[in-house]
């Protein structure tokens, strides 16, 4: 059975109002009558730029866990921490849970979100009709979970004030923290970047119902 898509009947949904208005297929400037913004039947150039982006968070994933994350100075000692260190020293001194928050936060979310994003990007490139309804919600997720990405960083960021108050030591953020900072900033964009509509583009009706079975 087929179904008429909002694309097949040459309607489109403005990216910045989210009014769904009728696209003239020969006017290239077609404009949203209420907000005035360019209207695109999908994001421009999604797959090139969802891509540069994962390229780059993909480079700094690996600064981001070998740099230091802080250092830590007090009258007897000096040192610095790495992600997996701070993991590391919570788990031998007895707090599991907070290693298990500060590990799946900082190392195993950000890897996970490079590899998803990878997977949504290759299949919609490929035109795959792999699991449409899962890619979809797998992407939905990757959106939810942005927001706890910067978990590690703001961990930073409150041990520093909070140990700076009282005087017990001198902690300084290090360029670890830089480059985990850019790894989400650039996760979250190219999952902004990625239009989640392609991966239906190529789908055909009962493509989509053997899915469901």
């Amino acid at each position: 059975m087929k179904y008429l898509t909002a694309k097949d009947a040459g309607l489109v949904a403005c990216m910045s109002c989210g009014l769904l208005s009728r696209r003239v297929p020969t006017d290239e400037s077609t404009r949203c009558p209420r907000c005035n913004a360019p209207l695109h039947q999908r994001k421009v150039d999604s797959l090139a730029r969802t891509w540069a982006l994962l390229i780059a968070a993909a480079i700094l994933y690996i600064p981001a866990n070998l740099l230091p994350m802080m250092h830590t100075r007090s009258l007897l000692v000096s040192q610095s921490d790495t992600i997996m260190s701070g993991v590391i020293y919570f788990w031998t001194s007895g707090e599991w849970e907070l290693a298990a928050v500060v590990f799946t936060a900082s190392i195993l979310v950000p890897m996970l979100k490079l590899i998803a994003l990878a997977l949504l990007c290759f299949t919609a490139q490929r035109g795959s009709p792999w699991k449409p309804r899962q890619r979809t919600k797998l992407y939905h997720l990757i959106e939810f979970i942005g927001r706890w990405s910067m978990l590690d960083v703001f961990v930073v960021a409150l041990m520093v004030a909070l140990v700076n108050i009282q005087s017990l030591a001198v902690i300084q953020a290090g360029p670890g923290i830089v480059a985990f900072g850019s790894v989400v900033v650039l996760t979250m964009i190219a999952s902004l970047q990625f239009d989640p509509r392609l991966i239906w583009d190529q789908i055909q009706d009962d493509a989509y119902y053997q899915d469901d079975d």
